[in-house]
């Protein structure tokens, strides 16, 4: 075993390891060891992959287009938010969004938008070489049939870049239309948003994701910086406080934004990692200071962070490698739980409404049988079930959303997970991902059985 110390500075962040050499050349505390945890399943997904970009429309065009057709048009032309947008300034981009309506609806329906698509769509969808693509040329590419099943009656959403400089969560309205490049969580509540933005999952997710671009900007990994994460336990009066804080901490960004047209998220939390680590500010940077009033979103931050650690039940003083070391540990004890049938499920609900039992949420983020005298619990949690696509395409996003590094599936356990799905159908979509190295069959298995490889470059 190799044992030397390293530092490395990202902003306030600092990893400091002195250990051993892990197998991927980080060193420390062993993420690899960290797993996907059931509590956590079903809500986090990549936004939507248009395969076309006439679905977009300019803001003055779509407005021109909800006033001209009236009442029912807002279902389909909705607001369409980026990493750019989020990151910097909205572009005013609109996007025409016809899933769930056949070829024949959308032309009797909606003459107009039909036309639109036909002209600008359909040629390019032609030449795709995947069928379905040019079958369903109305449809995004990629329409995220199970993000819209997790967001389905949800008021808002959470919504992070999925590479950037700064890891900042926010939420979206859920009318809102999220790219490819958004990473996001099904979830309206801010107990979940303040978790996410504190300085436990911040690190966690810099640590747990890969690098991207000429920048080497952090990315977000959702299958290991989402999925993996262990959420802290949290009694109601520290739940609402956690909440509070995010909402403030939410509102304080977008707020200064509606004031400022130029004012960016990057422009403040480059202000913020230099007021952290001392350093002057350059005549920009004076200036983004006053109109983000950063000293007080810096205020905001510590606050959420002092709340979040004390959910944790952790001291406020903790390295980042001594945070890892402990998220891990809490991530193998919830692992272990989950294999005994307790599930702290994020939004019970909708991940688990199959339940006979009462199940609340934060402390009680379990499935509770609350006439057992027992001080354990012992409930069976079963995620709610999706349709298996018919097309394979389908089959194959829905196979690759569900198997992530450092989880097992054997074909059964995964047809288990889809309504009306066959297991010869599932085993044949597995043994073609594994012979294109997107699945590993492991040895030693009683039936075959698939994970995904790790992300060269994550933890």
């Amino acid at each position: 075993m190799s044992n030397f110390s390293d530092q490395v500075h990202i902003g306030r962040l600092s990893l400091i390891g002195e250990g051993r050499i892990n197998s991927d050349l980080t060193i420390g505390v062993d993420l690899d060891s960290a797993c996907s945890l059931r509590a956590n399943a079903g809500i986090s997904s990549r936004g939507f992959q248009l395969f076309g970009s006439g679905f977009i429309l300019e803001e003055q065009q779509a407005l021109d287009l909800l006033e001209d057709l009236g009442p029912g048009a807002e279902l389909v032309i909705k607001r369409y938010r980026n990493g750019r947008d989020l990151s910097s300034t909205p572009r005013g981009a609109w996007v025409l969004d016809l899933f769930g309506y056949s070829e024949g609806e959308v032309r009797a329906r909606w003459p107009r938008l039909y036309q639109i698509v036909l002209e600008r769509v359909k040629p390019e969808r032609d030449q795709n070489r995947r069928a379905a693509y040019r079958d369903n040329w109305w449809y995004f590419g990629e329409p995220r049939k199970v993000l819209r099943a997790a967001m389905n009656g949800l008021p808002r959403y959470i919504a992070t870049v999925e590479t950037s400089k700064h890891r900042v969560f926010q939420f979206l309205d859920a009318s809102v239309a999220p790219d490819n490049k958004l990473v996001c969580i099904a979830d309206e509540s801010a107990f979940i948003l303040g978790v996410l933005s504190s300085r436990v999952h911040a690190f966690w997710a810099l640590r747990t994701g890969g690098r991207l671009g000429v920048g080497n900007d952090p990315v977000y990994v959702k299958s290991r910086s989402f999925e993996c994460f262990p959420f802290p336990e949290a009694p109601t009066p520290l739940l609402e406080k956690i909440s509070a804080h995010a909402e403030a901490l939410d509102t304080h960004r977008k707020l200064q934004q509606a004031k400022h047209s130029h004012l960016t998220i990057t422009g403040m939390y480059n202000v913020l990692m230099k007021i952290r680590s001392g350093e002057q500010l350059s005549a920009r940077e004076k200036k983004d200071h006053e109109e983000g009033l950063v000293s007080v979103l810096k205020q905001l931050h510590d606050e959420l962070d002092v709340a979040v650690f004390e959910a944790y039940g952790w001291p406020h003083d903790l390295s980042d490698e001594q945070i890892l070391q402990r998220l891990v540990a809490l991530n193998q004890e919830r692992a272990e739980e989950e294999k005994r049938g307790i599930v702290r499920w994020l939004r019970p609900d909708f991940q688990n409404p199959g339940a006979t039992q009462p199940q609340q949420r934060g402390l009680a983020g379990m499935d509770i049988d609350d006439s057992s005298e027992e001080s354990d619990v012992t409930a069976t949690a079963v995620i709610a079930s999706a349709p298996w696509p018919k097309k394979l395409p389908e089959q194959i996003a829905a196979i690759r959303d569900l198997v992530s590094p450092g989880t097992s599936w054997s074909a059964t356990a995964a047809a288990n997970s889809f309504k009306s799905a066959k297991v010869e159908q599932v085993q044949e979509v597995m043994e073609s991902l594994a012979s294109l190295g997107i699945l590993i069959e492991l040895d030693g298995q009683s039936e075959p059985t698939w994970t995904a490889p790790r992300m060269s470059g994550g933890a």
